[in-house]
Formats: structure tokens, sequence, C-alpha cells
């Protein structure tokens, strides 16, 4: 598995990034042991990027992620590039808002440098934008924060171009991670060729939508207490139905060819020329090793075309993220 350069960051990292979301009560809890596992099989398979947030559990899944990469991180820092969110926070009702002024950032930049037991960050994103603070404001903070050498990138989270356009007038954004999968597509329209025209590094999180492009998943789904997916439409009824009839032909197109479909899944968001990196996320050391493969396929023009056509019946299937998901 060849380093991809991550545009204009010029950050080299592997293609395929370990993602801790899934290290977070959203997912209904998690086995530590088990997961430190997984992080430390996909490091030694080659895997140098790792992205993790605040809002994770508010430090539950970056203090998890230190402790797996602890040894890499107090002997070979330089070989591990580390990617966390801030400008998320809990109101006084519990509710979750976003905020990104400077003083917020500040306060959970240190937080995320203490979970992760590291003295600086490289790669630090905006979560989600905040039409609260202007982004004059946000960008000047996180400027001062690179200056001060606690972070060493700037990147955003679920943003739109013009959002990006306005904080890079401050402070240029280096990365974007937004959602892509082959169910969710939207971003395919303005964001990735905007992307790609001002040289921003993408890696995209939900390359499995959450789970729907697994192969594992069957009508009448149950999930974990507390796991967000069982509130949403996509994953019920006649919605669930229909992905899961697409989901059926992307399994048999995907063993033709000798592999399964989450690598076909992962690999056909890794196809796009705008997309440098697709997140995944495991608690098994097993499914790191089946997405670790996903790097190595190649689809071809007619590969795409085809899969396209299966496509067309979900394509509208998966709505907006909203705030709470990721």
């Amino acid at each position: 598995m060849d380093n991809v350069t991550l545009g204009g960051s010029g950050l080299e990292v592997s293609p395929i990034a370990f993602g801790t979301w899934q290290l977070s009560p959203a997912w209904g809890g998690f086995d530590e042991q088990e997961a430190t596992a997984a992080i430390r099989y996909a490091r030694e398979q080659g895997v140098n990027f790792f992205d993790t947030a605040q809002a994770y559990g508010f430090g539950e899944s970056e203090r998890a992620l230190g402790r797996a990469l602890r040894d890499d991180l107090d002997h070979r820092r330089d070989e591990v590039i580390i990617a966390t969110k801030g400008g998320v926070r809990v109101d006084e009702n519990g509710a979750r808002v976003r905020d990104s002024s400077p003083q917020w950032l500040r306060d959970g930049l240190g937080k995320s440098l203490e979970a992760l037991g590291v003295d600086y960050i490289d790669l630090y994103q905006v979560h989600w934008p905040d039409s609260s603070t202007p982004f004059a404001e946000t960008g000047e903070a996180l400027q001062q924060m690179v200056d001060e050498g606690k972070i060493r990138h700037v990147g955003v989270s679920n943003f739109g171009p013009g959002q990006i356009d306005e904080l890079s007038r401050t402070r240029p954004v280096e990365t974007l991670q937004p959602p892509y999968a082959m169910l969710r597509r939207e971003i395919e329209a303005d964001t990735l060729p905007y992307c790609a025209e001002h040289d921003i590094g993408v890696f995209i999180y939900g390359p499995l939508a959450h789970g729907l492009l697994t192969g594992t998943m069957s009508p009448g789904q149950e999930f974990a207490a507390g796991d967000w997916r069982a509130r949403l439409s996509e994953f019920r009824g006649e919605d669930l139905a229909r992905n899961l009839t697409v989901v059926e032909r992307l399994e048999e197109f995907a063993r033709e060819r000798g592999y399964t479909v989450s690598q076909l899944a992962i690999a056909w968001t890794l196809a796009n020329p705008a997309v440098h990196v697709a997140i995944v996320g495991s608690r098994s050391e097993k499914h790191i090793a089946e997405s670790l493969g996903a790097a190595e396929i190649t689809l071809t023009p007619d590969d795409l075309d085809e899969i396209d056509g299966i496509l067309e019946r979900a394509i509208q299937v998966m709505g907006p993220a909203p705030e709470r998901m990721q």
C-alpha cells in the first residue's frame, strides 16, 4: 500500500485511514481491547493516518486512540499522522452545538492534546461550520495555534465550497473531510470539483454507508442500544429493503471480480480522482484487513459505468447527515 500526498497539505498518508468514530457511545459502546488490537494491526499493515474528534465521546475516542498508539507516539511520532476535530460542545441542556469561537477551539485543542497524549496535532479540523462565529475569527484562532506549534495543518469537515472559500480568506484550508459513498454522492456536484481546483486534500468518511455496504445487514436489522442508525429511515423498512436489493447486485458484481462488496465500496470512492483517502472505522482486525485490500483494487471506466447503472435506484435514498451523526 503506497502512501499518497493529501493535496496541498503535503502530508504523506496511507490511502486508507483508520477512523475512530466507532470508539464512542454513538455506536452503542465498544470493547477497547478489541479496538486497540484493530488499531495496532492497521499500523502494522502500513496505515499511518488516524482520524478522531473531540466530539467522539468528548475525549473517549481520543484517549483510546492515544493508548493504542502510545509506543508510536512516544518513539516514532513523525511516522504517525494524527487528525482530530474541534468546534462542537455540549450546552447546558445536554444538546450538541457547533462552536468555532476562538475560546472554544483553543479549549478543545488543549483537551485533545491531553487526551491523545501528544504535544501537537498533525491536522486539526473544524468539525462543522458554525454560523454564529465569523469565519475570520475562526481562521485567526487556527493560524495562531499553527504559529504556536500546537497544530501543523488546518482542515475542515462537513463544509461546502462557499464556506471553505470564506474561511480560507483568513487561514487557508488544506483538507476537507466530507461524507461520500455509493449511496451518498451529493459532493460530486460542486464540492469535489472545488477541492480539485484548489488542491485541497480530500479524505472521505462513511464509504461503507455506515454498514449498508458491508453485505452484513438484513431486513429487520436490529442495532445495539444507543446506536444512532436505529433512528434513520435508510436503516428501516422499505428504504432498508431497497438499499439491500442494490447491495445484493453490488455483491454479485464484486464476487465476479474476486473481492467483497466492502472492498468494492471503498475502492469506488478512491477511484474518484478528487478523493485522496477513505476513512474506515472498525473494531476488529478482520474487518481492517478486508478494508486494506481495497487499496489494491483498480476499477476501470467500464466497471464504473456498470456500477452507476446498479446504483441508479438508490442514489437518492440517503439524506444529509445530521450533526449528531459524525
